[in-house]
């Protein structure tokens, strides 16, 4: 199966619908398998008092608030139908994550095919739990997690699918995750995506590694949420395993909002998609055989058994008899040690192929 690319819009529409089709337009055009936007209540999501982040205020008026800000950012709800009929004409899934419990049963009923949990809310049992109760699959992106919290995202997950009533505490979560059967319910259901929650991320702190850490941790598919400038993370996390690439990108990186400058231009993300499925090409089934292409070279470069100097029929091989060289085809250079001390067939001149 080939890696789910998720082509990030996220708030890069900056409230302009037109932007919103061209970013459908954009993802597209650059082969990915589904466009991503999100969809909150600003008002629900931050209080009034909530601080910006230090990389939103570089690209944003520092002196809002985040709630302000993210006033600005929302996708209207009367806009979603029509995006959403748009993408599939354009032949690419149109996919939002919620980050309010109305704005999760609003997708719900738009039919949303699968939900992507956001690296924030991945401590938030209450709607992570109903995330899971939507029984669609989910990806759960594990940015600014300890590895204990990602296992306590997995476990609430995990009662979801168990229970159709909320736990009563998180003591029933945890006594439901010690199921093993339970815990079987995530497979094929739930990838982990390795993220580090900052726009620009610093190479220093992408920490690849950690995606073998996710896969051998808790035996789910695993992806890559990336923030770092450039295509080479993400094509370097597919080379590490990476089921699903999750790529935020921008019409124009000079645009003002938070994410635009850790985004890719539409040229860019067309590159990466392509360098994605060139690697997927690349990256072959794992069985170690010549390809049908090296046939030919094999025959062309591999050395036989031939006479080292001219032999008589009868005579006991030596190894002084016996040399190798490039000859198409005759006995293999292993053959050589079994056929010292042995009487030859018939008679050979120097250079002549052993048979």
């Amino acid at each position: 199966m080939s890696v789910l690319i998720i082509a990030e819009a996220g708030v890069n529409h900056n409230g302009d619908k037109e932007k919103a089709f061209a970013l459908i337009d954009a993802a597209a055009s650059a082969g990915a398998d589904a466009v991503k936007f999100q969809t909150f209540d600003a008002t629900r999501l931050a209080s009034a008092h909530a601080p910006k982040a230090a990389y939103q205020k570089k690209s944003t008026d520092e002196f809002e608030s985040q709630l302000t800000m993210l006033k600005k950012l929302e996708l209207p709800r009367s806009w979603h139908a029509e995006l959403q009929v748009y993408a599939r004409q354009k032949g690419i899934e149109f996919i939002s994550t919620a980050f309010d419990p109305d704005s999760l049963s609003f997708l719900v009923d738009l039919g949303i095919p699968l939900f992507k949990v956001p690296s924030g809310e991945l401590t938030n049992g209450p709607l992570l739990w109903q995330f899971a109760r939507t029984g669609k699959p989910l990806i759960l992106s594990t940015g600014m997690a300890t590895l204990s919290e990602v296992e306590q995202g997995l476990a609430v997950v995990a009662h979801a699918l168990a229970y159709s009533r909320e736990p009563a505490d998180m003591d029933e979560v945890w006594r439901c995750w010690g199921d093993r059967g339970t815990r079987q319910r995530l497979q094929g259901h739930v990838t982990l995506l390795h993220c580090t929650s900052q726009y620009p991320t610093p190479l220093g702190e992408v920490n690849l590694k950690a995606m073998d850490t996710l896969a051998s941790a808790f035996g789910l598919d695993v992806g890559y949420s990336d923030h770092t400038e450039g295509c080479l993370i993400p094509v370097a996390a597919v080379a590490r395993g990476a089921r699903v690439i999750e790529k935020h990108f921008t019409l124009d990186r000079a645009l003002p909002g938070p994410d635009h400058k850790a985004s890719l231009e539409p040229d860019e993300l067309k590159q990466m998609v392509s360098d994605i499925r060139s690697l997927e090409q690349a990256l072959g089934d794992s069985c170690k055989a010549p390809q049908v292409s090296e046939w030919d070279t094999r025959k062309a470069a591999r050395q036989q058994v031939i006479a080292a100097r001219e032999i008589a029929t009868g005579a006991v091989f030596t190894r002084e008899d016996l040399s190798t060289a490039r000859c198409g085809h005759g006995l293999p250079p292993t053959a050589l040690w079994g056929l010292v001390g042995q009487r030859s067939a018939r008679s050979y001149q120097a250079g002549e192929i052993i048979e």
